[in-house]
């Protein structure tokens, strides 16, 4: 590491690793006030949350990954299932892999057969609330449990719903204010799940894999953080800087 940035012309301690691999040397690093500026927690949720609570040194939360994607009755069928069979199986144990789908029932007869079909060519296991199992019988119950997780595998749970509001309110109830996408041909539903889902990143029909800092032309990325405040997103190197404000004057005086 140190070689690379050398080459680059950068000072070589830019970037220096931690010592210590136990939860005693984590602790350390946790209240290191005045000497760390911020931590950004990378890896599961009670690690996440461990740090979030006890740190006295400020934190940007990266978000556990539940992202849905919902099927509106205006969607077109064959583009909506590639897009979900990328969302899902491009690579499974990503934090911007799609864990839960959502379906218009007024497209479901139609579409919900078409897209278990091919997730289950990617050996993906499918787990359907009542009226999913209704379409689609040979696949497992969801239960209330499955609404909030984050399977980082080969698991996609579907959900039926009456129209755009109530994937609305199950995303925003359920959902980890990650990445949420929504497959639809009609403008005015893509407006309203836009500015009404409460997530870090929305898309419009495309797959939500797309939510990643690189992506977004950020540079490498560093975390997807879910806060409201500073950062939120793919977080790159231009989303931590801060501003120092210099003042010049001569004489002026309030």
């Amino acid at each position: 590491m140190r070689s690379a940035l050398t080459e680059q012309r950068l000072n070589p301690d830019a970037v220096q690793l931690v010592p210590g691999d136990s939860h005693e040397s984590v602790k350390h690093l946790m209240t290191a006030r005045g000497l760390v500026d911020v931590l950004i927690p990378r890896g599961g949720e009670s690690l996440i949350r461990n740090i979030v609570e006890n740190s006295t040194v400020p934190v940007i939360e990266t978000g556990v990954g539940n992202c849905h994607v919902y099927v509106d009755a205006d969607a077109d069928i064959d583009k909506a299932v590639a897009l979900v069979v990328n969302s899902k199986t491009q690579r499974v144990s990503v934090c911007n892999a799609a864990e839960t789908l959502i379906v218009s029932k007024g497209i479901a007869s139609e579409f919900v057969p078409k897209v278990v079909n091919e997730l289950s060519k990617k050996n993906v296991t499918v787990r359907g609330c009542d009226q999913t199992k209704k379409i689609v019988s040979n696949i497992e119950t969801a239960s209330e449990a499955d609404w909030y997780e984050e399977y980082l595998g080969p698991i996609l749970a579907i959900k039926i719903v009456s129209g755009i509001n109530e994937a609305i309110d199950h995303i925003n109830h359920y959902g980890s204010h990650h990445t949420d996408a929504i497959v639809s041909e009609s403008k005015e539903n893509q407006n309203i799940f836009t500015q009404a889902v409460d997530s870090s990143s929305v898309i419009i029909n495309a797959s939500t894999r797309f939510a990643d800092g690189f992506e977004y032309g950020l540079g490498a990325e560093i975390g997807i953080s879910t806060d409201k405040i500073h950062a939120r997103g793919p977080v790159g190197l231009e989303g931590l800087t801060s501003l120092r404000w210099v003042v010049s004057g001569d004489g002026h005086i309030k």
